[in-house]
């Protein structure tokens, strides 16, 4: 959890224990959740606090070997081919070995993952997962369970020293089994009351703490509701500094839903939740802060 820490992010002791376990016996973190409660910035806290590369890979569908692990640099290579002729000094075998030599190489991040490092094994961060295809999925085994990949022209690449994974999926389709048993695995949920506001004095220091108790309860109240999608920690981060911004110290009915558009991203969510339903929440909010008090 001190690693975590000092690095600003507030975990919860089940994912400090998870991830590790995952960094000592050097196994790749599979993380799920929701959009926004803090998948992708682990990845970040821990290139930043262990000093290392990080390394992002943003899935999206058709995702391919060129665009992930390596490919040729083709302009080059044609420029090679092109001066070979007009010299005529390389016959074509000896040309063919020349332009797929390692210096017309394109490294993408998992590829680069597996190269030597300056400094230790770099963080790769395969964000999204869920949004590639099946057949990536399937490539990706390699990788997890051996830390090399093949390169035809070149042969074998493995890693001298394995790097930190981090995968992180929102869970838009499932991941096949076989990947998933690569990995130690684990659901970040959205935080209860108290971590959320130790996240928020930590994230967003600037907000009065009055205002920052009222920010997290009305949250959590929100998340209650039926909505096409709930606000997560960044939204909530985002509204504490909204908020601040326009110099607030508490929350009005007013105040609340003219910044709706911090929180939710949906004007079908917006239009169920300003009038008469924030008030409710807000006036939920009220009740509970003068309980507590």
């Amino acid at each position: 959890m001190a690693l975590l820490s000092r690095g600003s992010y507030v975990p919860e002791r089940s994912l400090a224990t998870v991830l590790y376990l995952a960094l000592k016996l050097g196994r790749p973190l599979f993380l799920e959740g929701e959009a926004g409660v803090g998948k992708t910035e682990i990845a970040k806290v821990l290139a930043e606090t262990l000093g290392r590369r990080l390394l992002r890979l943003q899935c999206y569908e058709g995702l391919d070997i060129a665009s992930a692990v390596y490919e040729w640099n083709y302009p080059r290579q044609m420029v090679e081919i092109r001066l070979a002729e007009a010299s005529g000094d390389r016959d074509r075998e000896m040309l063919a070995k020349d332009i797929f030599d390692e210096s017309f190489l394109i490294e993408r991040p998992i590829l680069q993952a597996l190269m030597p490092q300056d400094g230790g094994a770099p963080v790769l961060l395969i964000d999204e997962l869920d949004r590639t295809d099946e057949p990536f999925e399937a490539f990706l085994l390699e990788v997890l369970s051996d830390f090399q990949v093949s390169i035809p022209e070149l042969g074998t690449v493995k890693a001298p020293e394995r790097p930190i994974v981090i995968i992180t999926s929102n869970r838009t389709r499932e991941i096949h089994d076989a990947l998933k048993r690569r990995c130690f695995y684990h659901w970040l949920d959205y935080p209860d009351a108290a971590r959320e506001y130790q996240i928020l004095r930590v994230k967003a220091p600037g907000a009065p703490e009055a205002l920052s108790r009222e920010i997290v309860t009305f949250v959590q109240e929100l998340r209650k509701g039926d909505l096409f999608k709930l606000p997560g920690i960044a939204e909530t981060i985002d509204w504490a500094d909204a908020l601040t911004q326009l110099d607030k110290v508490a929350l009005d009915p007013q105040t609340v839903d003219d910044t709706l558009g911090v929180l939710l991203k949906y004007q079908d969510d917006i239009a169920k939740i300003e009038g008469s339903e924030s008030a409710r929440i807000l006036d939920e909010v009220k009740r509970q802060m003068a309980v507590q008090v």
